[in-house]
């Protein structure tokens, strides 16, 4: 009888490859990246930002502001989308042929790092609306509905694209009939669209910071949109998937969230079902509108960790950021929603025009194992930081739109710093 040595066993294979290209036999179909890039992207918060930006604009402007914010996210996050089809590797991963290997780890730091705010920002949204739902009062209530809603919604991203893949499918159609509905009715409320032109702006804010604001919600996510599009059988694929998502998902978001926020006076959708005495159907989309974002924002941080240690598994690197992100939750990081998302919209854009400048320039024939990779390409990292502060400047003096400055500055940047540099290959894994 024979017996098999533990050394000799098969190694056992994270089927989300958040270290190695994804192989062919694991590749998924258009349909189902929209779906997943869809839930990621139908997000309460968005609607937040979209009532905030509806109260400074008229009707008129407000609807270029939306297309002009979310076009400017869409074709971003599209490009990015593309190459991490035709790559197979996340974001990070990328960063490490980009930023070299020790470099990345500053990418899987700060894009990691955003995403674990943000899911403390999406617990604490959960937690507060569904006290208010409940009529239940008291910070200790809170708190235990933080932790009980941060461990529920890590469930999925521990199990992976699958997991997300089966709460999309349900969830998206789901909440597209609800806020249909309800935007209907906010525009019954307020006279039909005749009537929504007539409400005068409350506030005022300047296109550039608005424009921000909508490419801010999803800067650091759909930067890692790669994390998903690797999986497409297609570069074009993977383009058309961030499009839907990212250009025609995060529109619908914040149209609902103005249209809400100009009928009923109410900055926040849930709170607007509430209004109509849909408070059951209200913790539905709730739930499922913040699930189908939160797991795919712990799945981003995993896969993150996963780089920084060079581990084939990001399920302990999903946890530790779900205990951290809750943390963050309690302490209160969801009063600087607003700041945090204008600093997204600075920081992280240029990140993703490292990435995409780099590729155009050395690696538009793929990304291989075999190849040197420096510790750290101190070039591109220094392109990464003239850019981010140019971003910056375009913010402070108000001049045209932030992270298209970051994205352009970043591409054109390493294109020249890159100009006639080819990688090294050798026989072995880098």
């Amino acid at each position: 009888m024979s017996t098999v040595r533990p050394e000799d066993a098969p190694a056992v294979v994270d089927p989300d490859y958040p270290i190695d290209p994804v192989p062919a036999h694991a590749r998924k179909s258009l349909f189902s990246l929209a779906i997943v890039l869809l839930g990621f992207t139908f997000f309460t918060p968005t609607m937040l930002a979209g009532a905030q930006i509806g109260a400074a604009f008229d009707v008129g402007s407000l609807i270029w502001v939306l297309l002009l914010g979310s076009a400017v996210l869409g074709v971003y996050v599209a490009v990015i989308g593309g190459i991490g089809a035709r790559t197979g590797l996340t974001t990070v991963m990328m960063c490490r042929y980009a930023l070299g290997r020790r470099g990345a780890k500053l990418a899987s730091l700060l894009l990691g790092g955003t995403q674990v705010g943000w899911y403390g920002v999406t617990v604490a949204t959960l937690a507060g609306l569904t006290a208010s739902a409940l009529e239940w009062e008291g910070r200790a209530t809170e708190i235990v509905l933080m932790l009980a809603g941060g461990a529920l919604m890590g469930v999925t991203a521990y199990y992976g694209y699958k997991g997300m893949y089966a709460l999309s499918v349900v969830s998206v159609p789901l909440m597209l009939v609800l806020a249909g509905w309800v935007t209907w009715r906010s525009l019954e409320e307020v006279g039909g669209w005749s009537g929504l032109s007539a409400v005068e702006p409350a506030t005022t804010m300047p296109l550039a910071t608005a424009v921000t604001i909508v490419v801010g919600t999803f800067a650091s996510g759909g930067t890692q949109a790669p994390n998903w599009t690797r999986f497409a059988r297609t570069p074009l694929s993977g383009f058309w998937a961030c499009l839907i998502a990212f250009l025609i998902g995060e529109l619908l978001m914040l149209g609902f969230g103005a249209i809400g926020a100009i009928s009923f006076g109410e900055g926040d959708f849930v709170l607007v079902l509430y209004q109509l005495g849909l408070v059951g159907w209200g913790l539905v989309f709730l739930v499922a509108n913040l699930w189908t974002t939160n797991d795919n924002t712990a799945y981003n941080f995993g896969v993150a960790g996963a780089e920084i240690a060079n581990s084939p598994s990001k399920k302990p690197f999903v946890i530790g950021g779900v205990i951290i992100g809750t943390l963050l939750a309690i302490t209160g990081i969801y009063e600087n929603l607003i700041d945090y998302l204008v600093w997204l919209g600075i920081l992280i854009p240029p990140l993703g025009g490292v990435v995409i400048g780099d590729f155009l320039a050395r690696w538009r024939r793929g990304m291989p194992e075999s190849v040197t990779l420096p510790d750290v390409e101190w070039r591109n990292i220094a392109v990464y930081v003239v850019a981010a502060l140019a971003a910056w400047w375009s913010n402070e003096a108000g001049w045209f739109i932030p992270p298209v400055v970051g994205v352009v500055v970043a591409v054109a940047g390493v294109l020249l710093v890159q100009r006639g540099r080819r990688p090294v290959r050798e026989n072995v894994p880098a």
